[in-house]
């Protein structure tokens, strides 16, 4: 595995992928990032998310996207267009350590139907459905959704090998609709979320970073984040 932080140089890109970029269009990154695997023709091979850079010290690119990708094999840059540095993936982890960490994720539970499949449905949609359209930017609907959103991590991270030793942020929740297309719009909804956790199984966390968290991710969801506090 490799983690790669990868810059995009906007000048090779044309005028109407340069505003999804920036808007943080999700498909047209998943798109772009499947270019630093040109020989690869399986399974997608890398999870990702997009964030906006800090300004470090000799760069002058604070604003711009920067993305996180974590792969099964090393990307290859795209001269002109895609700057990969990259670094094998091989996290020591153990039993108790507390770590540092970021994820944007799409929580999302199946909602049974008798007699047919059962659906997935948005966990915070789901909690705001109740209130009334006047009431749907109450601090009441707010704090629903929050619980929501933070029960939803909060309920499944043993299965992921940690728990949460203190209730988690919850940053930016944002509503995404990709029209990939001729046909249906892909909908789908994501919310960032930072805090701290403690590692119970090292080995099933690691396969968790590996494959990613919940739904939606193609299209930047999903990847765990973790640093030493």
């Amino acid at each position: 595995m490799y983690l790669s932080r990868v810059r995009i140089d906007l000048n090779g890109l044309p005028r109407e992928k340069l505003f999804d970029v920036m808007n943080a269009e999700a498909y047209t990154a998943h798109q772009l990032l499947w270019q630093l695997f040109p020989d690869y023709e399986g399974a997608r091979p890398f999870i990702f998310r997009q964030e906006m850079e800090d300004a470090e010290e000799g760069r002058s690119t604070k604003g711009l996207p920067l993305f996180y990708v974590l792969s099964d094999r090393e990307p290859t840059s795209v001269t002109g267009l895609l700057n990969a540095e990259s670094k094998p993936f091989t996290p020591e982890l153990n039993v108790g350590d507390t770590l540092a960490f970021r994820l944007r994720a799409n929580p999302t539970v199946a909602v049974p139907i008798p007699g047919k499949r059962g659906q997935r449905a948005d966990v915070l949609m789901a909690a705001k459905k109740p209130f009334p359209p006047g009431q749907r930017t109450s601090q009441a609907c707010v704090d629903a959704m929050n619980g929501k959103a933070r029960e939803w991590l909060e309920s499944r991270a043993e299965t992921w090998g940690f728990r949460l030793p203190v209730t988690p942020e919850l940053g930016a929740y944002r509503q995404h609709v990709l029209n990939k297309g001729s046909g249906k719009p892909v909908q789908f909804s994501t919310v960032d979320y930072e805090g701290l956790l403690e590692v119970t199984n090292p080995g099933k966390l690691i396969e968790t970073m590996v494959h990613g968290i919940g739904r939606a991710k193609a299209f930047g969801g999903g990847l765990l984040l973790l640093r030493r506090p």
